[in-house]
């Protein structure tokens, strides 16, 4: 039975002092008994000799110094996992919040999960589908991949992600596939928007929902992605699944990581986060990938909202260098009233080439997405030309460009957040728009996909 301290020294705020405490490490797990009985959980952030600082995970309200009792568990935070996860709703501690029964775990696992031996990886290489061509055909997304959403606040990056998850596959296998998706700091219509679409389309039944709404604690906010991850990598690497992450959104993460460190009084580093924000979110982002000997995978789709449409603030920023890419929503594409609003220029993904081609999806792929990237650039050049200097000064050349920059837009990237694209129809309505240019203006494609593919969509 672990030792019960009635020392609380002090609270302030969601830090609590206690003294006089033996055998304690950094992160293990306390638990508050008031005097009336209730239970309130907290961890160890510090030690100090034989006193020691804990961060509650519920609110302080109602903790009488004299008269409440903690106890120290003796591990960190667990999650306990089952295969009856899939299509339940938890909160960000792991707790049943659907009205359905508690999961009878088969293990319980430390949430802070163990690094994956570099060694041990297997390179990414397998496409996935996820049914939106600005992603499928030019910033294919690999299996063991983690590919972030950069957004801005406003920008409907939640409908994305909601598709994603409900239309994500594996292609021509029968492979189990699963959705975990863990909600960080949402408000309670977001967190309704997406378990009711799911359940709409049946994606629930895949999917293991994790939810962490903005009035929940701060310290919950944090351990949300990793109960998220734990899961996924039991389904992954125990149950052979292939599992697809989506972690959003990323900045309320790192806001709660800000708010704790200045609780403990920590000297700030960039706009007031924490200097070791970069390694915390790398414990997060590599807890992806595909190990050898194993047939699971689990695949990252981070989402963050740029603070103030900034790419260059510290969270995509630290973001972009951990991970293999970036697919960027645009405020501009927006106004226009393009869904999904993907800016497909700056986006990028560092393994769409490894995923894409003969076996994978189609022969033409890359071919035909180098042309696109191309002709899309030179269509958007000719149409600020046009924006200045007038229609009349462009070429008829330029003015074809300017045209399929518009088609482009409006049917390959608007494609709405219903309708689920094959990749063998995102590259038909590529090639209808390269049949847009003469011939001989297609470069960068091989001579034998221009005579099987050109002018015939």
């Amino acid at each position: 039975m672990p030792k019960e301290y009635r020392t609380i020294q002090e609270v302030a705020g969601p830090l609590m002092m206690v003294k006089g405490v033996e055998g304690v490490a950094y992160d293990e797990l306390g638990e508050i008994e008031l005097a009336n009985g209730e239970r309130r959980r907290c961890k160890v952030l510090e030690v100090d000799g034989s006193d020691v600082v804990v961060q509650l995970y519920e609110n302080a309200a109602g903790i009488n110094l004299s008269n409440s009792k903690v106890r120290f568990l003796g591990r960190s935070m667990e999650l306990g996992v089952s295969g009856d996860m899939l299509g339940r709703v938890f909160d960000g501690l792991g707790r049943p919040i659907d009205d359905g029964p508690e999961i009878l775990p088969e293990e319980r696992r430390d949430i802070n999960g163990l690094p994956m031996n570099p060694a041990a990886r297997v390179y990414p290489e397998e496409f996935i589908q996820t049914g939106v061509s600005a992603i499928d055909g030019l910033n294919t997304l690999v299996r063991g991949q983690k590919l972030p959403i950069f957004s801005c606040s406003g920008l409907p990056h939640s409908q994305l992600a909601a598709q994603i998850a409900r239309q994500a596959k594996v292609r021509g296998t029968d492979e189990n596939f699963a959705v975990v998706f863990a909600a960080m700091g949402i408000t309670f219509e977001e967190s309704n928007y997406f378990i009711e679409s799911f359940k709409e389309t049946g994606a629930i039944d895949r999917t293991v929902l994790f939810i962490n709404l903005a009035n929940d604690p701060a310290v919950e906010r944090i351990s949300t992605p990793r109960m998220a991850l734990t899961a996924a990598e039991y389904l992954a690497f125990e149950k052979d699944m292939h599992v697809l992450v989506i972690l959003t959104d990323i900045t309320n993460y790192a806001d709660a990581l800000r708010e704790i460190s200045a609780a403990k009084k920590e000297v700030p580093g960039r706009r007031g986060y924490p200097g070791y924000m970069y390694t915390d979110l790398a414990t997060m982002y590599e807890r992806a990938g595909r190990q050898r000997g194993k047939n699971g995978s689990i695949t990252m789709i981070p989402i963050l909202t740029m603070p103030e449409d900034d790419k260059t603030h510290p969270i995509p920023d630290l973001t972009g260098y951990i991970t293999e890419g970036q697919v960027i929503l645009s405020r501009e594409l927006y106004r226009k009233g393009l869904q999904p609003p993907i800016d497909v220029l700056p986006s990028l993904s560092r393994l769409k080439d490894k995923g894409i081609g003969e076996g994978k999806t189609r022969a033409d792929h890359a071919n035909t997405m180098n042309q696109l990237f191309a002709a899309y650039s030179r269509g958007k050049d000719a149409k600020e030309l046009m924006t200045i200097l007038g229609e009349a000064a462009l070429t008829e050349i330029d003015l074809k460009y300017a045209e399929f920059a518009e088609a482009f837009e409006k049917e390959y990237v608007s494609q709405g957040y219903t309708n689920d694209r094959s990749i063998e129809e995102t590259l038909t309505i590529g090639w209808k728009l390269l049949s847009m240019l003469p011939r001989a203006e297609l470069k960068r494609i091989d001579d034998k996909f221009l005579d099987e593919y050109y002018g015939k969509q």
